[in-house]
């Protein structure tokens, strides 16, 4: 179902109350050239959820985009995150200024700090910084991204405070069951990064896949994003190319069955991990 020409995308609730578009547009690794213009064409094509960080340098043209839409703040979601070299406390509240200065917002829907980096042993101090931002009104919801379990559980024990939502790695060939049935536990929503397979570039040709995506007439990357909104996973893909960006958004209008969603359950692989191990990142 659309309206407005546009799809409309399910939302979930985090566990402050406030709510989350389930699929957002992504603008990892997009050129700060570019990032006005296809930040711009995202909002155009329905998207009304914006994921960005101060490391992909786009925070500027995501907020030129945002000023120059015309669309109500309100009706906008808006991610933006921590760096890893901004973890002491006072380091943490200014970079959060710094980010809001370059988007232009006077608050950001939910911030997150980017990476646990173990090795740095500061990621309880990042997620202090993180609630006092939220007390100061400059965030509305708090989360983390890129966190190894442990170190999820020693914020939360530190400060009683739980993470509304983690940011991680998930696909079907890696789909962390382990860390989401921990975030069940909890209440914390999950998110994925890289949904259509990040350094597996294979996924979408996987048979299974296809076959699925020709039983529905949809593209495969469709399906993909499909199978995340089914199993309940926040998703923010990203593309520059137009069609695509378009077609990405589609993936709502998708309705996988149980069946299917089951077979695509079973691509999980022990050696599915595309990115970076958060557990060994040291920067």
């Amino acid at each position: 179902m659309s309206t407005a020409s546009h799809p409309v995308v399910p939302t979930l609730t985090f566990r402050d109350g406030r709510t989350i578009p389930q699929l957002g547009y992504g603008v990892f690794k997009v050129d700060p050239d570019i990032a006005a213009d296809v930040t711009a064409q995202a909002l155009a094509a329905g998207y009304r959820h914006l994921d960005t960080a101060r490391i992909y340098k786009n925070e500027e043209g995501v907020g030129r985009a945002i000023a120059e839409s015309g669309i109500p703040r309100e009706e906008l979601f808006v991610t933006t995150k921590l760096w890893n070299d901004a973890h002491a406390f006072d380091d943490g509240i200014a970079a959060c200024e710094a980010s809001l200065e370059r988007l232009g917002l006077d608050y950001v829907d939910l911030y997150l700090v980017h990476w646990a980096v173990p090795s740095q042993g500061k990621y309880v101090e990042a997620w202090k910084a993180l609630i006092a931002l939220q007390q100061k009104g400059l965030v509305r919801t708090i989360g983390v991204s890129n966190f190894p379990k442990e170190q999820l559980a020693e914020i939360i024990e530190a400060t009683d405070v739980v993470p509304a939502i983690h940011q991680i790695e998930l696909h079907p060939y890696f789909q962390q069951r382990e860390l989401r049935a921990i975030h069940e536990e909890h209440g914390i929503l999950t998110q994925s990064w890289g949904p259509l397979g990040q350094g597996k570039s294979d996924l979408l040709e996987n048979p299974t896949i296809t076959a699925i995506a020709e039983a529905h007439g949809a593209s495969p990357a469709q399906v993909v994003l499909a199978w995340h909104l089914a199993h309940g996973i926040v998703t923010i893909p990203k593309s520059v190319t137009p069609s695509r960006i378009v077609e990405n958004l589609a993936a709502v209008e998708v309705a996988l069955t149980a069946e299917e969603v089951a077979a695509i359950d079973e691509l999980d692989r022990p050696d599915g991990r595309g990115g970076a191990d958060p557990a060994t990142k040291t920067a």
